[in-house]
């Protein structure tokens, strides 16, 4: 990675480039509505985006609840996937985490994700358990991970 990658708190007018993002990455993305909330009145949110070269190309939300991190969603655009992004995002996101007081983090992935579960597992993540139906586009299993931090 010889560009200009840059990590920082989220702000409430990189909304927009979050959507877009949010919107070519999930089938049933957050609304403009939902991150406006999360940046403005969620005051346990904490959201960090990845810039290449000034430019926004993922981020990573989490909700921060005295020492437990959850986090809330992930995504690193497509045009720039498959560089180890998403790896360098969430460990961006567990130094954060850490800095903020937390011992632990959890997630929740589709269990048919297995490239996001993998990732997960490299960085020392543990099944958790399985929440029926979570994902609500297709009725689908979310594998709970949590780690220790």
């Amino acid at each position: 990675m010889n560009k200009s990658l840059t990590f920082r708190f989220m702000k409430e007018e990189d909304i927009e480039d979050v959507l877009q993002i949010e919107q070519a990455s999930f089938t049933t993305p957050w609304t403009r509505e939902a991150f406006y909330h999360e940046m403005t009145q969620n005051r346990f949110a904490v959201y960090v985006v990845l810039e290449e070269d000034g430019k926004i190309i993922g981020y990573c939300g989490s909700w921060v609840v005295v020492d437990e991190v959850h986090i809330t969603n992930v995504a690193i655009h497509p045009n720039f996937r498959g560089q180890k992004l998403g790896e360098a995002l969430m460990r961006n996101m567990i130094e954060v985490a850490i800095e903020l007081g937390a011992v632990s983090m959890t997630l929740e992935v589709r269990v048919s994700n297995h490239i996001a579960q993998a990732l997960y597992r490299k960085l020392g993540f543990q099944d958790g358990g399985i929440r029926k139906n979570y994902y609500t586009d297709l009725q689908e299993d979310a594998l709970v991970m949590w780690v220790n931090l």
